[in-house]
């Protein structure tokens, strides 16, 4: 399955995923954690243990600070 993972504030890669992927499996090719970002299909939400069923996922990072 090929999917199009946009980044936001970085490039948009092209991944070629296993049809039994996760959104977890497809951000650790990313070298980034799932607790830094959110995985979004369509602007909802998306688990990580969550099969992949999308095209494009765009996934946002998460700013912790005070």
């Amino acid at each position: 399955m090929e999917v199009t993972v946009d980044v936001a504030g970085g490039p948009t890669h092209e991944r070629s995923v296993p049809d039994d992927a996760t959104f977890g499996d497809l951000v650790a090719d990313l070298s980034v954690s799932v607790h830094q970002v959110a995985l979004l299909v369509d602007g909802r939400p998306q688990p990580a243990d969550a099969p992949i069923d999308a095209d494009h996922v765009r996934v946002v990072r998460l700013i912790k600070g005070g």
